[in-house]
């Protein structure tokens, strides 16, 4: 009997499943979750178990073992208590209980919890307070439970509802091909435009003059190339402020107007490559009024852009097969919404003429030789001798040239960060072009 025994449980050590670090429930459940068919086949689900909001499925399916079975390997031991046994602790736990009534050594307030807590309506009210305690965690995780069950639903429904939606963009797709082609490349093209164009000002006097006519006509040629593909559609009208002849339908509306933002912007960045020509070798106040030019510029380029897609929307609203009395009113609504976005945008205009034809600086003034000696006469930027100094409110100084390029993207002394620079225009002096489209 010895023998079978010791060979059964040899065998059963043969099958018990090892249990170590490198099996981890958590490392098995995250590589159940992150499995190659469960991301396949639901792509969403899995990635809300895997971060916690959903419960993991393979966790439902399989229960894991407890922690007595684990440390008892497998064994289960019963005891069985006969009545005399069961009788003696019963009397154990009533002798250990205290009996309800005033106990001696004790203050009145002490007793008064003692009878409370010994008698019967303290018991109610504790079995009554402990009843209500699990009545509202059990509410807790029901309404938990109810939450991810629809979280879980909105998910299956938005995987059954994907593969659908890509079938109908990809047709979608093809028949506006040349459009979608057309409005990547020109976007494409600005966002190129623009990083060579804040290069070429950050160049200062290192600008060459032949590469900036290269790219000047560059930019021309572009606009006109674009302009000339499309010469039988209705892109040319909104231009001069006129709404097309014919109603766009909605994605035809949106290109025009795509289309036509994105030129404009590009036909202003010549008008800046023009102005850096201009301002080629521009030191001091000449710099400044470089910054502030190409801001004058991009303001005006913004409230211009503000307008432009007015005559496509107002021919898109202005339908006269919706009814008369629909159509109007649609009309008019844009029309009011447009002109809060235009006021905004006049009144930066009127904000940038205003700084052009300011002539002191609003963060400082020339500093005199006597402050420029005192200061030691070395820009703490350039680490050169000082070039038409400046005397910020905070008493550092500074060239010009440098501390001009520096208030281009901050507010506070390069030195001890004090505030100098008020809160007022965006400036937009290193060249950069707005690259948010105005479709509206």
């Amino acid at each position: 009997m010895e023998g079978n025994n010791n060979n059964n449980n040899n065998n059963a050590d043969v099958f018990r499943p090892s249990v170590g670090p490198s099996s981890s429930p958590n490392s098995r459940r995250y590589s159940g979750i992150l499995s190659a068919s469960n991301l396949i086949q639901a792509p969403l689900s899995a990635l809300l178990e895997y971060s916690g909001i959903l419960p993991s499925r393979s966790s439902n399916q399989h229960s894991q073992p407890s922690s007595d079975a684990a440390n008892n390997d497998g064994e289960v031991s019963i005891r069985i208590i006969g009545p005399a046994e069961q009788e003696q602790r019963e009397e154990q736990q009533l002798q250990q209980t205290p009996p309800p009534g005033l106990v001696v050594g004790l203050s009145h307030s002490q007793n008064d919890t003692v009878l409370a807590s010994g008698s019967p309506r303290g018991d109610a009210e504790g079995a009554a307070g402990t009843e209500g305690a699990a009545a509202g965690g059990d509410g807790a995780g029901r309404d938990s439970s109810y939450q991810r069950y629809d979280i879980q639903h909105a998910a299956r429904w938005i995987e059954q509802v994907l593969p659908f939606s890509l079938l109908l963009l990809v047709v979608f797709i093809r028949q506006h091909l040349q459009g979608f082609f057309v409005t990547i490349w020109i976007a494409a093209v600005l966002f190129k435009s623009n990083d060579i164009l804040r290069k070429q000002t950050a160049l200062k006097g290192e600008r060459k003059m032949l590469v900036l006519v290269g790219i000047s006509v560059g930019f021309a040629l572009h606009v006109v190339g674009v302009y000339w593909w499309y010469q039988n559609d209705d892109l040319m009208y909104p231009l001069i402020m006129l709404p097309p002849k014919d109603i766009p339908p909605f994605w035809h509306a949106i290109f025009i107007i795509m289309v036509n933002d994105t030129l404009v912007r590009q036909a202003a960045m010549v008008f800046k490559c023009i102005l850096l020509m201009y301002y080629k070798n521009s030191r001091g106040r000449n710099y400044r009024k470089q910054g502030q030019m190409l801001t004058l510029v991009e303001y005006l380029l913004l409230l211009y852009r503000a307008l432009l897609p007015t005559p496509v929307w107002y021919r898109f609203f202005l339908n006269k097969e919706y009814g008369s009395l629909f159509s109007s009113l649609m009309t008019g609504l844009y029309l009011t919404f447009k002109l809060t976005s235009v006021v905004e945008k006049v009144q930066s205009f009127f904000a940038a003429v205003k700084a052009l034809s300011r002539k002191e600086m609003h963060y400082g003034a020339y500093a005199t030789s006597e402050q420029v000696n005192a200061a030691g006469d070395l820009c703490a930027i350039c680490q050169e001798k000082m070039h038409a100094p400046i005397l910020l409110r905070c008493k550092h100084i500074f060239c010009e040239d440098c501390v001009s390029e520096w208030f281009e993207r901050e507010r506070t002394c390069p030195l001890c960060r004090a505030l100098v620079k008020p809160a007022d225009l965006r400036s937009f002096g290193d060249g950069s072009t707005s690259l948010f489209f105005q479709l509206f």
